[in-house]
């Protein structure tokens, strides 16, 4: 069973400690961390993390990619710290004006994306039912399925008021009143009516329903009056006067200028979508099937998620989402291709979970980062496929009535809506080309690595790598290391600055820090060294590497060289962890010595499980 507590304490540490963060959310597979500081996180030592497939800097967030377990992961960092919640528009870097709006993008949507393909998975269910027969729309039970997934839909501004007023820092209840009034009944019933005025200013009246734009432009201000205005107003009315105040400019003002300006643009988005793929509908649906798994990698298909729902609140379906379908299920036949033709048993240990997860949920990050991207040739013959899928989908002029995660579960969605032989087509080239494409002309299949996984592991001894006194872990100042999150062992603090193989093993990770050293024993232990707390920020100065990973060493080698007085004179603790980090194997250490310690003496020994249940 995956141990999310020891995951989130490795990620904790990776990314520079708690103090470094700025904020933290998480989407479907994804750690999104805000960083104070970028250049403290060690991308190395977060991938050599169980549990962690990969990381990925985009959209001015700091990615570590999860996979399905990411709720869990992220629900232990936030046990274990006060890390958490929508990272705040005003703090930290700013970054490019691109990267801040894909940051601002996905800060505001994800809190409420599951919620949205949730209830849209339902409305396709509902509209497919009667479509073929299965229920009758003029019933009760179908007025309240419609209603329960219509909701959050119709209500959109409601729940966007929310989050963009975390994200600004607005008051989020007066936010809530704003949008309140966008949607209002009485509101609603204007739209398109005649000679509508406000105080004798002509008033165009659009409908806010499902809207987007107008709701975040108006929080966006919101949040800049009402600093101004608790600045500026007595501390005796402020706290009631500037949401009264906010609320009587803001309405108006988006009734008068923001929502017909913001129509005007969400129309023309939608007509140039509309042009585009009734036009050339193959380019469209080529380029939405064929990049769509690439934008995801770069976090730009968040800019492409208000575009779905400004074409939904204008036309009332999504052309855009057909194709998308078929890039997902791509690259999870690419997968599914993968896991049919390795013989590496770890590859197949990992592709299959993977193809299920693509296949029927949609989640096709661990498919992506974990196997296709790394093998390279599976990824490209997934885009191949999701290009030709979701061409032959958009020449079918197949779309959605309803926002959807697409996956083989949410086809609905897309039943009844265009033509469905061309649906079954696209999905079928989709499926089939990047599957065969990657069974028959294959890929460098990486050799079993036998010594990762003995067939049974034995105790083994561990020599001092380092000339020091022996510490208890646990008055480790850090408490990464302290409570054993990251392994079981000890700590050294160094009186030499020379790190030396403390047993026959195979570099597994030489950091280009220089900080750490990953080994892997002949009997299958592996081990961290880890000189000093927070090294990693040094940037390798007064560290020299003499080793390179896949490098076989022998007991006693030298590893790594460090100028211990100046890392010192730097402000960090030199003591430096030695873990065993496959706790899995070797769930426990014995015979720890004490006291001051010469390299090449013994400093512990790693007892294997196997051990451990013939002793019991």
């Amino acid at each position: 069973m995956a141990d999310h507590a020891k995951t989130a304490a490795g990620v904790l540490a990776g990314v520079g400690g708690e103090n470094n963060v700025q904020s933290l959310v998480h989407c479907a597979t994804r750690l999104r961390f805000v960083l104070k500081d970028e250049s403290k996180a060690d991308a190395a030592a977060i991938r050599a993390v169980p549990g962690v497939i990969t990381t990925a800097q985009a959209g001015g967030q700091y990615q570590v990619v999860i996979g399905n377990d990411v709720p869990d992961v992220y629900a232990a960092i936030q046990a274990q710290t006060k890390v958490g919640g929508d990272a705040g528009a005003e703090d930290g870097p700013k970054g490019n004006l691109f990267n801040r709006f894909i940051k601002m993008i996905s800060a505001i949507f994800t809190p409420i994306l599951w919620a949205l393909a949730g209830t849209g998975l339902l409305k396709a269910f509902l509209a497919a039912a009667v479509t073929f027969g299965w229920m009758d729309a003029t019933t009760s039970t179908y007025t309240i399925l419609n209603a329960l997934s219509d909701a959050l839909i119709n209500f959109l501004p409601l729940a966007l008021a929310i989050t963009a007023a975390r994200y600004f820092k607005a008051s989020e209840f007066t936010s809530f009143a704003i949008a309140g009034a966008l949607v209002y009944p009485s509101i609603t019933a204007l739209t398109g009516a005649p000679d509508v005025t406000f105080f004798g200013i002509p008033v165009t009246m659009v409908s806010y329903v499902s809207s987007v734009i107008p709701v975040i432009i108006i929080v966006w201000l919101q949040s800049h009056a009402e600093r101004f205005l608790l600045r500026v107003l007595p501390g005796a009315i402020r706290r009631f006067v500037t949401p009264m105040i906010v609320v009587l400019v803001a309405v108006p003002l988006v009734f008068v200028v923001i929502g017909p300006i913001s129509a005007l643009i969400g129309g023309g988005l939608a007509s140039g979508i509309g042009w585009v793929f009734q036009t050339v509908p193959w380019l469209g649906g080529a380029i939405m099937g064929g990049l769509w798994q690439v934008f995801v990698i770069f976090g730009l298909h968040w800019g492409l998620v208000p575009l779905f729902q400004l074409e939904y609140q204008t036309t009332g379906m999504i052309l855009l989402i057909g194709p998308v379908f078929a890039a997902v299920l791509a690259q999870a036949a690419a997968v599914a291709g993968v896991f049919a033709r390795t013989r590496n048993k770890n590859l197949r240990s990992l592709a299959a979970p993977a193809t299920l997860s693509g296949f029927l949920a949609g989640i096709t990050e661990p498919a992506i980062y974990g196997i296709n991207l790394p093998l390279k040739r599976p990824f490209a013959f997934g885009i191949v496929g999701g290009a030709l899928g979701g061409a032959i989908i958009a020449m079918g002029g197949v779309f959605s009535t309803a926002f959807v995660v697409p996956s083989g579960l949410a086809l609905p969605a897309l039943l009844g809506n265009g033509n469905m032989v061309m649906l079954g087509i696209g999905l079928a080239v989709a499926i089939l080309v990047p599957f065969l494409l990657t069974l028959l002309i294959g890929f460098a299949d990486p050799v079993d690595d036998t010594a990762a996984t003995p067939a049974a592991a034995t105790d083994t001894v561990v020599l001092n790598p380092v000339d020091g006194s022996v510490v208890a872990l646990s008055e480790v100042p850090d408490a990464a290391f302290a409570d054993g999150s990251l392994g079981k062992g000890v700590a050294v603090r160094p009186t030499s600055g020379a790190v030396y193989a403390p047993f026959d093993a195979t570099v597994v990770a030489a950091f280009p820090t220089g900080h750490a050293i990953g080994l892997r024993g002949v009997d299958g232990v592996e081990l961290l060294i880890h000189v000093g707390l927070d090294t990693v920020q040094l940037g390798g100065q007064h560290f020299s590497l003499k080793v390179s990973s896949g490098q076989e060493v022998k007991a006693g080698d030298l590893l790594l060289e460090f100028d211990g007085d100046a890392i010192e004179r730097a402000g960090y603790d030199l003591i430096t962890p030695v873990i065993v980090t496959n706790g899995d194997l070797y769930p426990d250490v014995a015979d720890v010595a004490s006291g001051p310690l010469s390299h090449g003496e013994t400093l512990f020994r790693a007892v294997s499980v196997d051990s451990m249940s013939t002793a019991r």
